[in-house]
């Protein structure tokens, strides 16, 4: 079983958790959604890849933990020519060691303007620091 994590943002109006918990394993999917309005914030990639990663970055503090925790991400593109935009705005929010990622090149996403999609697995705790293995 898992917990359902209440990070103040705007509720969603289709059946899914943005952040759930089960243990000190998070799972986290996010949008450019603006977390108090519940507006997508539209723009070029680096906009809605920095509003992104900062609704992640609210997400797994409210679970108690920092991106520092964060181990595997996966990236939904709408294009392929926004990895330059969006690698740059990442290396914001993430140092090394870096989570391991995947970054996938999509149809289309479903709300119309939205070029980005992320989807989060942290360890809490972590902190990125090594097994020792």
């Amino acid at each position: 079983m898992f917990d359902v994590i209440d990070t103040g943002s705007e509720p969603a109006d289709i059946p899914v958790s943005e952040v759930v918990r089960a243990g000190n394993l998070v799972w986290s999917v996010h949008i450019s959604e603006h977390p108090v309005t519940g507006e997508l914030v539209l723009g070029d990639i680096e906009m809605q890849t920095r509003r992104t990663l900062q609704n992640l970055d609210i997400a797994i503090r409210a679970a108690g933990g920092t991106l520092a925790d964060v181990v595997q991400v996966q990236v939904f593109l709408v294009e392929k020519t926004d990895s330059a935009g969006m690698n740059k705005v990442y290396a914001e929010f993430f140092k090394e060691p870096y989570p391991v990622r995947a970054t996938v090149v999509v149809k289309e996403l479903l709300s119309e303007g939205l070029r980005i999609e992320i989807l989060a697995h942290a360890v809490l705790g972590n902190a990125g620091q090594p097994s020792g293995n």
